[in-house]
């Protein structure tokens, strides 16, 4: 069964990367699936978000990095997939997805979500947070790989 883990990766994180090597675990194909988000102004453009994704999880053989655009129930349709995997790191986010899981229902009868929770380490890691910390000249390089570090401090100017 082929899982999607959808978000817009603005930067992706170690939580994120552990989330999906827990996916990885479980689901024979995980889809780590960048959206476009033209909704949210984004420090990475696409390309970038792509390339940090496909760098930082290279070491994953059944990890494919996709972008899509639109509806996640009509990307999930496209990929055939069975399974969304969402990661949830506190009661905050439990209740935002919890009320996501139940609308892709309706959109997606057919298909279920599951949430994740990362190891102790992350808990606490966002990528709000590791854009905003790094923006503001602060240490983020136990948040996220050494190839997003660079592209952080490229964009800070440093």
């Amino acid at each position: 069964m082929k899982a999607i883990y959808p978000g817009t990766f603005d930067p992706l994180t170690l939580g994120h990367e552990d989330i999906l090597r827990r996916a990885a675990r479980l689901f024979p194909q995980v889809v780590l699936a960048v959206a476009v988000a033209h909704h949210k102004k984004t420090l990475f453009n696409l390309d970038e978000r792509l390339a940090m994704a496909r760098e930082a999880m290279a070491g994953v053989p059944n990890i494919e990095v996709v972008a899509f655009e639109g509806l996640l129930s009509e990307f999930v349709r496209t990929q055939r997939a069975g399974v969304v995997v969402r990661g949830i790191r506190a009661v905050s986010d439990y209740d935002y997805e919890f009320q996501m899981a139940g609308m892709n229902r309706h959109l997606m009868p057919e298909v279920e979500t599951v949430f994740l929770t990362p190891g102790n380490d992350f808990q606490f890691v966002s990528g709000t947070f590791v854009r905003e910390i790094a923006m503001l000249g602060g240490d983020v390089s136990q948040f996220v790989s050494d190839g997003v570090l660079q592209r952080l401090a490229q964009k800070r100017g440093g």
